[in-house]
């Protein structure tokens, strides 16, 4: 079966440090966010629903779904959990997606959340850790701090990017998050912007990364409804439709993939390498870049019939929880060539004004990453722009792209262990 999805609305709880609220207050507050947006939905119209959340440790909480649907009063309904790293939010999104493709489902619901400032921060980056081997990688200190670090160095090495560049993407995604009203980085500090000079002086974490190119630790939720084209029109006028899905994963131990045997037909990827280092075994991904996103993105673009996403593409937005990784994800999504993500940087491409915007909504190190709520986060702010919404709900201020048709959004897991890659549409 061959079905037109649709996201007809979402609804936010705010992403922040501890509220107050718990998770169950968060998501209904999420879910009554979403009935402002569809007042014609009533309970009966959902066939089931997908629940989002990475950690059973944050939330100190074992099948922490079915607390949730007895809380909004669905717990007579059809529901499961997806949890797989910070792909968690954007592969429900997907599963939800492929159930109405189904025919089974006609319309369902996604709470997602995360609560993630219940327990001290070394604790959270420990639970977290534990999505890498806890065989191999996690007993030595594997953090994914470290982790994304030595990635990034690795990249620099080859293709020369700098840490100025890094810090241009911080400054870029942090003055872009004090437009969104519900910016975690806007509780916290304000609307004013920061500079490069702001960036130099923040704090040193694991090099080349400071403090403004990490995300940052979140609670928060957001609840999408999702819908088979016939049954769309009884919630929105508004849709957006999902015209393209991708999905791709990698081996978990980043060190693996500088011998990454099944990536060895990607001739063409591998071939652009430097000289100045001897080629490793299959100099595709390498550490260096995400091939699970790559090839997502190659299968999410067939589908939705992309050929050129430079100008095919009105806006995206990445899953970034360290800045190098947005500018490698330019390279992997077919922004721009291997080894070129410096030059979108340095061109302003990815700025507001820029040719493809990237991370208008300030992303996950500036405006919140709570793992469960994340892409469905970014997947309603995208609906408000290619419905022509964002200043609707982000003031006169909002980042409005004019006349956006097309986006972007990618989520992964890991150190991109799992990366899956979604074109939206509007009307």
């Amino acid at each position: 079966m061959n079905r037109r999805v649709a996201i007809c609305g979402g609804g936010i709880f705010r992403p922040d440090l501890w509220h107050g609220e718990n998770a169950e207050e968060g998501v209904a507050i999420a879910y009554k966010g979403l009935l402002k947006q569809c007042p014609n939905l009533r309970a009966d119209d959902i066939d089931g629903l997908v629940m989002s959340y990475f950690s059973d440790h944050l939330n100190q909480q074992l099948c922490m779904g079915w607390i949730i649907q007895d809380y909004l009063g669905l717990h007579a309904k059809p529901g499961y959990r997806v949890e797989s790293g910070g792909a968690t939010s954007l592969d429900a999104l997907i599963n939800a997606y492929y159930l109405i493709q189904s025919g089974f489902y006609d319309v369902i619901l996604i709470p997602g959340w995360e609560y993630m400032c219940e327990v001290d921060v070394a604790s959270t980056n420990e639970m977290i850790a534990s999505a890498a081997d806890t065989d191999w990688d996690f007993p030595v200190g594997g953090y994914y701090n470290a982790y994304y670090a030595s990635l990034e160095v690795r990249h620099m090495q080859l293709y020369g990017e700098t840490c100025e560049d890094l810090g241009r993407i911080a400054v870029k995604n942090h003055n872009n998050s004090t437009h969104i009203p519900w910016s975690q980085w806007l509780s916290q500090h304000g609307p004013e912007p920061i500079t490069l000079e702001d960036y130099w002086k923040s704090r040193m974490v694991s090099w080349p990364y400071r403090v403004l190119n990490n995300a940052v630790m979140s609670e928060g939720a957001c609840c999408i409804l999702m819908a088979a084209e016939e049954k769309v029109k009884k919630f929105t006028d508004t849709p957006m439709w999902i015209t393209g899905v991708g999905i791709g994963t990698d081996s978990m131990r980043p060190g693996d993939r500088t011998a990454n045997f099944v990536y060895e037909g990607f001739k063409d990827e591998a071939a652009i390498y430097p000289d100045f280092v001897k080629s490793i075994k299959t100099p595709y991904p390498e550490m260096a870049n995400f091939a699970s996103l790559h090839i997502a993105a190659k299968r999410a673009y067939a589908q939705a019939g992309i050929t050129n996403p430079m100008k095919e593409v009105d806006l995206m937005e990445l899953f970034t929880p360290y800045d190098g990784v947005e500018l490698c994800l330019y390279e992997d999504t077919g922004l721009c060539g291997r080894g070129e993500g410096k030059n979108v940087v340095r061109e302003g491409t990815a700025e507001y004004g820029g040719e493809c915007p990237v991370n208008l909504s300030g992303g996950l190190t500036a405006t919140g990453h709570p793992v469960g709520a994340t892409s469905l986060y970014y997947t309603t702010f995208l609906h408000w722009q290619l419905t022509g919404k964002v200043k609707d709900f982000c003031g006169p201020d909002g980042l409005q792209v004019d006349d956006a048709k097309r986006a972007v959004i990618t989520g992964h897991g890991g150190t991109g262990c799992q990366g899956a890659v979604v074109v939206y549409e509007g009307d």
